[in-house]
């Protein structure tokens, strides 16, 4: 045995040592979270809007027909047969709306997934090998001062509208901000005893970056996801009014878009009214959800 065995041996026992504490640490965190978010109004209601919202994306086969076809009612208000009234082409807008929330939530979830996968793996590595920090900070900073919206615009027009363009578009312009929110809080946590005692077991940076870091910066993931995906439904929806979203599939921009092309936004309001308000209800519920979510993380709200 050389002398640098009982070192080893006992760094290796200080990090088994030290893990459980920690993992039970999290686990405490995690329910003591989920007790004073459930008391939250504002979140409890956000967060079963979204599931509302989820659950008709899922059944929309099962709600309403698509509406592919014309019909005779052109511009029919809403009642009793069609609910949410006529669009210009007599199509049932009740059924676009819920074919359109299928579509957003689409394009939202795909899109936040990878503005997520990509600006998380950034951030951790940035954070982990200090010397690829000053240049990914370059990148980041230097992408977000872009003016993003007539940059999604000439980028969607000269690919084509379809819908993974949309959510190629929108995801390349969403990962640096979650890059800028995850590298904060992984600068700390590769500061921490137990990442520095991590080192001492393995050499393998991808194991101290998926089984220690990436679990610390967890929570700021989730509030990511939440935030990415309610601007990538406003981002789709704009680029959808603007007649660059997918022709061949309803989306709720898409519905604005018709309107507007057929000169009804001004004397059909439910054309305009209703897919608005789908919108709002989806990005406002989503915006309250993360700052609930946050305020539950708060030890000083959960110490209450």
């Amino acid at each position: 045995m050389t002398s640098l065995d009982p070192l080893l041996a006992g760094a290796t026992t200080g990090t088994a040592v030290l893990a459980e504490p920690i993992a039970d640490s999290n686990g405490r965190a995690s329910r003591a979270t989920w007790r004073v978010f459930r008391r939250d109004p504002l979140g409890m209601g956000s967060l079963v809007i979204l599931a509302l919202l989820v659950l008709v994306a899922l059944a929309a086969p099962l709600i309403a027909t698509y509406p592919a076809s014309y019909g005779t009612d052109v511009l029919k208000a809403p009642s009793l047969p069609n609910l949410f009234g006529t669009d210009s082409l007599g199509r049932d807008v009740f059924g676009e709306v819920i074919w359109g929330t299928q579509q957003s939530l689409l394009v939202a979830v795909s899109a936040s997934f990878i503005a997520i996968v990509v600006g998380t793996l950034v951030a951790v590595l940035g954070a982990y090998f200090r010397r690829l920090d000053g240049f990914i900070s370059i990148i980041v900073d230097l992408t977000l001062s872009l003016p993003v919206l007539p940059l999604m615009i000439l980028i969607a027009a000269l690919i084509g509208p379809s819908t993974t363009t949309i959510i190629g578009v929108v995801a390349a312009f969403s990962w640096p901000e979650v890059t800028r929110l995850v590298r904060s809080q992984a600068l700390t946590v590769v500061n921490l005893p137990y990442v520095d005692a991590a080192r001492l077991m393995t050499t393998s940076p991808f194991w101290i970056i998926s089984r220690h870091i990436v679990p610390a910066v967890a929570p700021v993931i989730v509030v990511s996801v939440v935030v990415t995906a309610s601007r990538a439904v406003l981002s789709a929806a704009g680029l959808a009014f603007l007649g660059l979203g997918d022709p061949t599939v309803w989306s709720w921009g898409r519905i604005l878009y018709e309107a507007q092309q057929s000169g009804a936004m001004s004397s059909a309001w439910w054309l305009t009214l209703i897919p608005s308000i789908a919108i709002l209800l989806l990005v406002l519920s989503a915006t309250l959800l993360s700052i609930a979510y946050n305020d539950a993380r708060n030890p000083r709200n959960r110490a209450r």
